[in-house]
C-alpha cells in the first residue's frame, strides 16, 4: 500500500510539473510580446483581403513590431465571399472569431473589410479589446446607428478606429478620359451584396461632391446569367465607352457562387470595351486599369494605427483617415487586346505596367 500511495505522489508530481512547466514555457514566450489578431472577411489569397494583410504586417515592422521577437501574430479567415455567404454562416463564423479573439486576447484586432467589422469588431465596442478596421466600404455613420462605436470621424471616442476605403472613383474616371479622348458614357455593373450596396453608395457620395467629365449610368446585376448579358450589352451599346466593374460576387444557375477570379476571367474574354479596374489586383487578373485604390497601401495605414496603439494611444483618440493614395496601374496586354494606346506620359507616371493577362 506504501508503494503504491508513493507511486501515484510521483504521478502525480509529474503531471504537474509538466503542467506547471508548459505554461511556465507559454509565459515565457509571450512575456513582452505584443498581439496582435487579424481578422479577414474573406480566405487566405483573396483579392482583397491579402494586400491589406501584407501591409499591416509590413508597417508593424517597420514600426518595430516583429513576428517572432516581440509581436505574436494570430490570423483567422472567415471566408465570407467564396463558401460562408449566406448571414447565418456569416453569424457563425463571427462566433468562431468572437471566441479565437477571446482565447487569444490580442493588444489590437484589426478587421479586414466589412464583414468582419460588422460582425465582430460592433460586438466588441467599449470592451478592452483595441480594434483598428481597414478596407471599410459602408459608411462608419450607417454603422453607427447600428452600434454607437464613434463619437466622430475625428474623434471616435471609444476603443475602435481604422480606415475608409477611398475608390477614388472620380480621379479613376478622369484618368480613363485622358487615355480615351471620345469617352462619353461609364457604366457600373454592381451586385447586390453588402459589398456591392455599400461600393454603390460610395460613388453615389463621390459623385455629389465632385463632377465627372462624362456621363454614368448603372446596372444592378443579379446574378451571373444577367452579368454576361449586361457586358453584351455593353459591348453593343456605342455610348458606353468604358465599363466599371464592382458586381464581385454573383450566383449562377445552380445557386453556387461566381467570384472574382472567374467573373474577370470570363469578362477579359468576352467584354470589348476597357474595364476601369477598382484595385490594383484586378488589374494583375487583366482588367484594362488606371486610378485604383492601393489595397497594400491601406494595410499599412491601418498597421501604423496598430502600432500606435501598442505604443500605447488609445484608439478613441486615432481619427478614422480615408485610404490616402490611389495608384496608376495599367495591364498592357489588355490594352493592346483592346486596340487602346496609352499616352507615354501616363506609362511613364504609372506606379505598375503589367505585360500579361493570366491563362
Amino acid at each position: 500500500m506504501k508503494t503504491k500511495m508513493i507511486s501515484i505522489g510521483v504521478i502525480l508530481a509529474a503531471i504537474f510539473c509538466a503542467l506547471f512547466s508548459g505554461s511556465t514555457l507559454f509565459a515565457g514566450e509571450t512575456a513582452g510580446m505584443h498581439r496582435v489578431f487579424i481578422l479577414h472577411s474573406y480566405d487566405r489569397e483573396n483579392v482583397c483581403g491579402r494586400p491589406q494583410h501584407d501591409g499591416v504586417v509590413a508597417a508593424l515592422k517597420e514600426q518595430g513590431f516583429t513576428e517572432g521577437k516581440n509581436l505574436v501574430l494570430k490570423t483567422y479567415y472567415m471566408n465570407t465571399k467564396s463558401r460562408n455567404n449566406t448571414e447565418k454562416l456569416i453569424s457563425r463564423q463571427a462566433r468562431i472569431a468572437l471566441s479565437k479573439i477571446r482565447d487569444f486576447r490580442p493588444h489590437v484586432l484589426v478587421t479586414l473589410d466589412d464583414n468582419a467589422f460588422r460582425t465582430v469588431a460592433l460586438e466588441l465596442v467599449d470592451t478592452p479589446r483595441n480594434i483598428v478596421f481597414s478596407g471599410m466600404n459602408g459608411q462608419p455613420e450607417d454603422y453607427n446607428l447600428k452600434k454607437r462605436f464613434m463619437e466622430s470621424r475625428e474623434r471616435p471616442g471609444h476603443n475602435i478606429t481604422g480606415v475608409y476605403e477611398n475608390l477614388h472613383f472620380t480621379t479613376a474616371v478622369r484618368v480613363q478620359k485622358k487615355i480615351l479622348p471620345g469617352l462619353r458614357k461609364v457604366r457600373m455593373l454592381v451586385d447586390l451584396s453588402p459589398t456591392g450596396r455599400a461600393i454603390d453608395r460610395q460613388i453615389q457620395i463621390e459623385l455629389g461632391k465632385e463632377k465627372i467629365p462624362v456621363g454614368f449610368d448603372k446596372k444592378i446585376v443579379r446574378s451571373w446569367k444577367e452579368y454576361m448579358r449586361e457586358i453584351e450589352t455593353i459591348n453593343n451599346d456605342p455610348q458606353i465607352g468604358a465599363v466599371y466593374l464592382a458586381a464581385l460576387l454573383l450566383k449562377d444557375a445552380g445557386g453556387k457562387a461566381v467570384t472574382v477570379p472567374e467573373i474577370f476571367r470570363w469578362t477579359v474574354q468576352n467584354c470589348r470595351k476597357p474595364a476601369i479596374a477598382p484595385n490594383y489586383a484586378f488589374v494583375e487578373m487583366g482588367l484594362f486599369g488606371g486610378a485604383v485604390i492601393d489595397y497594400k497601401a491601406m494595410g499599412m495605414q491601418a498597421g501604423s494605427m496598430a502600432a500606435e496603439i501598442l505604443r500605447g494611444r488609445k484608439p478613441g483618440d486615432l481619427a478614422i483617415e480615408d485610404a490616402g493614395r490611389y495608384a496608376l496601374v495599367f495591364n498592357l496586354a489588355r490594352a493592346r487586346q483592346l486596340g487602346i494606346a496609352i499616352p507615354d506620359d501616363m506609362l511613364l507616371a504609372a506606379d505598375e505596367v503589367i505585360t500579361k493577362i493570366p491563362e
